[in-house]
């Protein structure tokens, strides 16, 4: 009989793949919810960024001539800086604590542009702005592979277009999660409970992956954002049930 800790990572991998494939991110925002019950934060950590790398490398060459780097470098560059920050702090983190930060930020997040959904526009800031989102989200993604959340709200708030909007979601991921495992790898904590949950979820990965990408051909800018928005909020209330 398969356990039950196999299928939540089997239905968190085909999830988290499908997303990732559709938003260029959201692996971490849709299947650390499940992950989280089947293996510790620390395992779950890890394969949030080993399954969104997987994933984003497949839907990549789709996209890299859509990034316009002079955009996205400066999220990377402090992205990389935040990244073993999180590392660091990831095995002394309370998960509960966690996920109730996160989960409520993007619930408030998604109620407020649900009502005023062209009201907010940031326009200021600059590449120092950016770089700013970019060292949070870092840190974010060293911690529990959460690096698109803060991004995708800022660029929300940034109003970018679809194209553009996917093209920062999945260069900055796949950057900062590549990096999150390498740091990861170097403090010893790729364990072998990973890499046999990363070999259960790998194909689940690849094939939601593909799906994804292929709705994502098929949508406009307005219902682009809307499914971005959605998961959001999903993704926020899917946490905070989880923490009950």
């Amino acid at each position: 009989m398969i356990s039950q800790e196999t299928i939540l990572i089997l239905a968190g991998a085909l999830a988290g793949g499908f997303v990732s494939g559709l938003t260029g991110f959201g692996t971490g925002l849709t299947a650390l919810p499940l992950w989280l019950l089947a293996v510790p934060p620390t395992v779950a950590a890890q394969l949030v960024s080993g399954c969104s790398v997987a994933s984003q490398i497949q839907t990549l060459p789709a996209i890299w001539p859509l990034i316009r780097w002079r955009s996205v470098t400066p999220f990377i560059i402090a992205g990389l800086i935040g990244v073993p920050a999180g590392v660091w702090v990831l095995p002394h983190i309370d998960p509960r604590h966690f996920k109730l930060g996160v989960g409520g930020l993007l619930v408030l997040y998604c109620g407020f542009m649900a009502l005023n959904r062209d009201a907010l526009r940031v326009r200021g800031g600059g590449a120092a702005a950016d770089a700013g989102i970019g060292l949070v989200a870092g840190f974010l993604g060293g911690v529990a592979g959460l690096s698109g959340a803060l991004v995708t709200v800022w660029a929300g708030l940034r109003g970018l277009e679809k194209d553009a909007k996917r093209a920062l979601f999945q260069s900055f991921n796949l950057t900062i999660l590549a990096a999150m495992l390498i740091v990861s790898a170097g403090r010893g904590l790729m364990t072998r409970e990973f890499f046999a949950a990363f070999v259960l979820a790998l194909p689940g990965t690849l094939v939601g992956s593909r799906l994804g990408h292929w709705l994502y051909r098929r949508l406009d800018n307005r219902r682009f954002d809307i499914v971005v928005l959605a998961l959001l909020l999903a993704s926020g209330l899917l946490l905070l049930w989880t923490n009950r």
